[in-house]
């Protein structure tokens, strides 16, 4: 089995729409993609129906999920959640609240942005944004390459722009993780720590951080992703089964905002079994 459990549509910071997401993981092979998107479960519905058009012979299943913005000790993280019910009001809540606080916070970043010589605006970041119910850096950081500003996404997010404690980085609202753990928890979902050992973009948590999730009911680690190197990946492993968590691998798809491929990294069929072995909120969608 080909199993992604990273990817990301245009309701957030994907180029795809959940449709065209739907099509990208039959052209790659997948049986299994999850859908995302940053704070929102607004794309689900969409690539249910996609989905269900197509022969039942040529379906991948669909994981709904979402990754949740969350910070400790000073340090930016992600928390992917998996097959909770979007319409547990408490998590609901706290998903709401992080996505429009992606607003102002983006209004604030372009802002800072034109403070420091770049000539964009918020309504071409809007445009580029397509509609999409969560705004983010990545939009910015389009309308910096598209204004000439710098050569591409991954330039824009250094210290000299959009980089966590860059010139032109702002504050945002983040849930603290060990919250964000036990919200989905309460939602019958299953929380999986996004790309851990992501030092280049930023501070990363030290592994008594991690230890403290797993005791607060941390199912997972994300270990197979473009970026962590070896080194990284074993490290991770091995905390991983010291701590009785699984592992997955993904490729954190984000269309043609970055160069890696939808299903570059994948997943084990054993954890994803463990995966839906944890949840009762949701089921996948075949």
């Amino acid at each position: 089995m080909r199993i992604d459990l990273h990817a990301h549509s245009n309701v957030s910071d994907g180029t795809d729409t959940p449709s065209e997401l739907i099509a990208a993981a039959v052209a790659a092979g997948l049986d299994v993609v999850a859908l995302t998107d940053h704070d929102t479960v607004a794309g689900h519905a969409e690539a249910a129906a996609a989905l269900r058009a197509l022969p039942p012979g040529r379906r991948p299943t669909l994981v709904p999920g979402a990754e949740l913005s969350c910070r400790v000790e000073g340090i930016s993280m992600h928390l992917l959640a998996y097959l909770f019910d979007p319409a547990e009001p408490e998590f609901a809540r706290e998903r709401e609240l992080v996505r429009t606080d992606r607003f102002r916070r983006g209004q604030a970043v372009v802002e800072r942005c034109r403070e420091l010589g770049a000539p964009i605006t918020w309504e071409q970041v809007q445009r580029i944004a397509a509609g999409g119910s969560s705004v983010g850096r990545p939009h910015i950081a389009s309308a910096l390459v598209e204004a000439g500003v710098v050569k591409d996404v991954s330039a824009a997010f250094t210290t000299e722009w959009l980089a966590n404690g860059g010139r032109a980085d702002v504050p945002k609202h983040e849930t603290d993780p060990a919250v964000a753990v036990r919200l989905v928890r309460a939602a019958g979902g299953v929380p999986v720590f996004a790309h851990p050992g992501a030092d280049k973009r930023g501070r990363t948590v030290s592994d008594q951080v991690i230890a403290d999730l797993a005791a607060a009911g941390l199912a997972g680690l994300e270990v197979d992703h473009i970026d962590h190197d070896e080194p990284a990946r074993a490290r991770l492993r091995t905390l991983a089964a010291e701590l009785g968590l699984f592992t997955t691998g993904s490729s954190d798809y984000h269309g043609s905002r970055k160069t890696v491929r939808l299903g570059e990294f994948t997943t084990s069929p054993e954890a994803y079994q463990a995966l839906l072995h944890q949840a009762t909120g949701a089921k996948p969608i075949d």
